[in-house]
């Protein structure tokens, strides 16, 4: 398995952002283009201090609603017969312990959403299924926060739930080489398991995801897709949960790691 993170050092804000092949507690520098040919240097840099970036800027972020059929069944929808695509402004990308704000004009009603994010790593169009993972370049831990009340009832659509500042946590880092249909996947809220499932759960695969927005966009490299979330979401409890300020959310995906993220108002 290779984990590749992006990074800056703590005591140089200067820095621009880099890449490195995570080796335990150190970062390898990568040298190259990771959507091309790059290859790990000697110059290694302990993972204490560095400061992990969103693991890609991406140039688009798909979403999928719906793609888990226990989370359609909390939901009381019927299961999706294609998948119910969304977009996600890129300006809501964050990195791991960054700060989930809470919005002055929706403070109420936010919650979370675990997620396997997958990072396309070749320009695909028109691809088939069976093609689709030779232009994944790996996989990360997303959070698909969403301001509820403007989902369900302001709005009625999911622009504005969706695309908040900071309403899209990604991390901590890119995991090349893994199995995205068979992972368990989890979210905690302060410390207390909120979500708990595996991806095998989903009704439509990384496969077909992948073809199917592939029909319709060009898949940029760094494109991220976001893969529907697990049942367990706040709204859906019996009294519902909401995100406040002061709390720590953890979304984790054995096989890559765990992205935290503090939440402020």
């Amino acid at each position: 398995m290779t984990k590749i993170a992006r990074f800056q050092l703590r005591n140089d804000k200067n820095m621009a952002a880099r890449y490195a092949v995570v080796e335990g507690q150190q970062l390898r520098l990568i040298e190259g283009d990771i959507f091309g040919r790059w290859q790990a240097t000697r110059q290694t840099y302990a993972l204490g201090d560095a400061r992990l970036l969103a693991p890609v800027d991406p140039p688009n972020i798909y979403a999928i609603g719906l793609n888990y059929r226990l989370h359609a069944q909390e939901s009381k929808m019927a299961l999706p017969e294609r998948p119910i695509i969304f977009i996600k402004a890129t300006t809501a990308v964050i990195g791991p312990d960054d700060k989930i704000i809470l919005p002055q004009v929706a403070p109420d009603e936010v919650d979370y959403e675990c997620e396997l994010a997958i990072v396309i790593g070749a320009k695909a169009r028109m691809v088939s299924e069976a093609q689709a993972l030779d232009y994944v370049l790996g996989y990360t831990c997303g959070n698909d926060v969403s301001a509820r009340d403007c989902q369900n009832r302001l709005d009625r659509q999911w622009a504005r739930a969706k695309s908040i500042d900071t309403f899209a946590p990604l991390g901590p880092w890119i995991e090349t080489d893994m199995d995205p249909d068979n992972a368990p996947i989890r979210t905690r809220l302060n410390g207390k398991v909120m979500q708990e499932s595996n991806t095998n759960d989903m009704i439509f695969s990384c496969r077909q995801l992948i073809s199917h927005l592939s029909q319709a966009f060009t898949l940029l490299p760094g494109t991220v897709i976001m893969t529907g979330t697990p049942s367990g979401v706040g709204f859906a409890r019996n009294p519902p949960v909401f995100l406040r300020a002061g709390d720590v959310v953890e979304i984790e995906i054995d096989g890559i790691g765990a992205l935290r993220n503090p939440v402020t108002a």
